[in-house]
């Protein structure tokens, strides 16, 4: 779990442990003998990438993405894998996705808060509801890694899947049952050492 001083860290991390990991926080790339990685997120786009590059946080993204480590982004920590967002003109991402992160394009009224259901790619029946806060959603430059979406006002990408990449614009670990069955499935395939299936 990595930790910037800029994240939700207390309930996500409690959340993991509930469902029986062994979750390590760490503030620099010290600890890489791990089996997956958590970039969690709440704030700002571009104060949170600094803070994430001065403590070489950054180092351990690239780590687990080199090497096939499972790596799970919540919130702002799955905006933060793109290459940009309007929130913070000129900041970099990581650049583990391509693409951008866009103000959400609605009348609605924003921050976007409460529970919105997600429709899962290639599963049109399933219709889980979690909790979201958020006012800009992820636009990929390959709309096959959308793995889901949801509704407010517009439909805008909800969840994404690329490879060993994962990453939830919703908070699973505020969902209550199917955010904690989510994120036990992610540590089984986390643990099973294989890609993640949100089915």
């Amino acid at each position: 779990m990595l930790d910037y001083k800029l994240s939700n860290l207390h309930s996500a991390t409690k959340a993991l442990e509930r469902l029986g990991a062994d979750v390590t926080v760490v503030d620099s790339p010290s600890e890489l003998d791990v089996d997956g990685v958590v970039l969690p997120g709440v704030g700002n786009f571009g104060q949170a990438a600094t803070r994430i590059r001065d403590q070489r946080l950054d180092e351990v993204v690239a780590w687990a993405v080199e090497v096939g480590r499972p790596l799970l982004g919540i919130c702002l920590g799955m905006q933060l894998f793109f290459d940009e967002s309007v929130e913070s003109p000129g900041v970099r991402g990581l650049g583990v996705l391509a693409g951008s992160v866009e103000k959400i394009p609605t009348e609605e009224k924003l921050p976007s808060i409460g529970w919105r259901q997600v429709r899962w790619v290639g599963e049109p029946d399933r219709h889980d509801a979690f909790y979201f806060v958020h006012t800009y959603a992820c636009v990929p430059e390959d709309p096959s890694i959308v793995a889901g979406t949801a509704h407010h006002g517009v439909n805008h990408c909800a969840a994404v899947r690329s490879g060993q990449v994962t990453g939830f614009q919703f908070h699973p670990e505020k969902s209550s049952r199917a955010g904690l069955a989510l994120l036990g499935r992610w540590l089984a395939e986390v643990e099973a050492g294989v890609r993640m299936s949100v089915a």
